[in-house]
């Protein structure tokens, strides 16, 4: 069995809860993190000396013992996939698989870093006190990130190429996190439409109708 440690509203949370619903996997998700508290703790940080959600255990026996524990999103998205979704969410051909994993780096290091001062702003801090320029400032780094995305899905109707992998599982949940901020945003048709598909999908209905907070 598979156990989730982190609160849903955690976009990286999202992201391993997500892939695990897609593999059909057995879990348990225990909310720790934010208003929860609990990554503080010497059992936690014997997991995750960061601190920091989400982290699994996988291969939990029915006596609790653990076999493999890891943290962060990304990993733990690209350990699932691989253990539990090979040829499926993780492609074995190895030019695809390359394509997926750049496209996951690219999430964790150039797309959701250029949101994190608007959704900081927008969401997490008063009205009276928010900074417009750099609101502003963000709103513009995003929304190069989201033309690059517009620009491959107007040639494919994935992220990583025809099929769905485990690329749109962490882009998708960046994306939806982008545009459930309030703010004015050009159309983007292409990734509008890859975001209604993705959102059609049984295992992601759940978190891709969450709202952002």
């Amino acid at each position: 069995m598979l156990r989730i440690w982190g609160r849903l509203s955690s976009v990286n949370v999202q992201k391993v809860v997500w892939c695990a619903r897609e593999l059909s996997l057995d879990h348990e998700r225990i909310d720790v993190g934010g208003a929860f508290g609990g990554v503080d703790t010497p059992e936690f940080k014997a997991m995750n000396p960061n601190g920091m959600i989400p982290v699994i255990e996988d291969g939990l026996n029915d006596a609790g013992d653990t076999r493999f524990v890891l943290w962060e999103s990304n990993a733990i998205v690209r350990y699932l996939s691989a253990r539990y979704g090979p040829g499926n969410l993780y492609p074995l051909e190895l030019h695809e698989r390359a394509d997926a994993d750049r496209w996951m780096d690219w999430q964790t290091t150039s797309y959701s870093p250029s949101m994190v001062d608007a959704f900081m702003q927008l969401v997490r801090t008063p009205e009276d006190q928010r900074d417009a320029a750099r609101i502003e400032r963000s709103r513009q780094a995003a929304e190069r990130s989201t033309a690059v995305l517009e620009a491959v899905l107007a040639k494919q109707p994935y992220v990583a190429g025809r099929r769905f992998t485990m690329a749109d599982i962490v882009c998708g949940c960046a994306t939806h996190r982008w545009l459930g901020l309030p703010m004015d945003r050009p159309a983007r048709p292409n990734l509008e439409r890859w975001m209604a598909e993705l959102r059609d999908r049984r295992a992601a209905r759940e978190v891709l109708a969450l709202p952002v907070v």
